[in-house]
C-alpha cells in the first residue's frame, strides 16, 4: 500500500457532523483533553474543523441540511460510536460526565479484557472510554462470551 496519508494522521479519520461545532470543540477539549488543530468558518457556521484526541484526529463540521449533513440529534440517533483508550477509564468517564456527557453505561470490567464505560456527548455521538486491563486469548474470549450470553438468558 502506498503511503499517501498526511503526516500525523492515521489511515482512517472519523468525521463528525454536529449541531454546534464551536460548542462541540469546547466540549471535546473539556471532556477528552482534545487540542484544536484548526477550524474553517463558513459564515456563521464551521465548515470544517480538526481536533486531536491523544494521537488521533477527529474532523467535524456544523450541520448543512441542504447537503443532508445532519447531526445524530437531528437525524434520530447515531449510526456509529467512537472509542478512546485512556490510562484511567474511571477518571476519563467522570471527566466527560462533569463536562456535560450523559452516562450510557457505567465503567466496569468487560469480559474482553478492558475496563470501559459509555457516554453520549451533547451532540448525540456515543464514546466508549476504555483502559486495557487484561490480555485474553481467543479461546478464553469465546468461553467468556458464552458464559455472558448464558447469564443474560437466565
Amino acid at each position: 500500500m502506498t503511503d499517501w496519508k498526511e503526516d500525523g494522521y492515521h489511515s482512517v479519520t472519523p468525521y463528525l457532523t454536529v449541531d454546534d461545532a464551536a460548542a462541540a470543540i469546547e466540549f471535546y477539549i473539556k471532556a477528552f483533553g482534545a487540542e484544536e488543530v484548526m477550524r474553517m468558518p463558513m459564515g456563521d457556521k464551521i465548515g470544517h474543523a480538526d481536533v486531536l484526541i491523544g494521537d488521533s484526529h477527529i474532523m467535524l463540521s456544523d450541520e448543512f441540511p441542504e447537503m443532508n449533513k445532519l447531526s445524530p440529534n437531528n437525524r434520530g440517533g447515531g449510526t456509529a460510536s467512537l472509542m478512546i483508550y485512556v490510562p484511567d477509564a474511571d477518571a476519563a468517564f467522570d471527566k466527560a460526565v462533569a463536562a456535560g456527557a450523559e452516562s450510557v453505561r457505567p465503567v466496569e470490567d468487560q469480559f474482553f479484557g478492558d475496563r470501559s464505560g459509555w457516554v453520549k456527548d451533547p451532540f448525540g455521538h456515543e464514546w466508549t472510554l476504555s483502559t486495557h486491563i487484561e490480555d485474553v486469548t481467543p479461546d478464553e474470549l469465546n468461553k467468556r462470551m458464552q458464559e455472558m450470553m448464558a447469564g443474560e438468558g437466565a
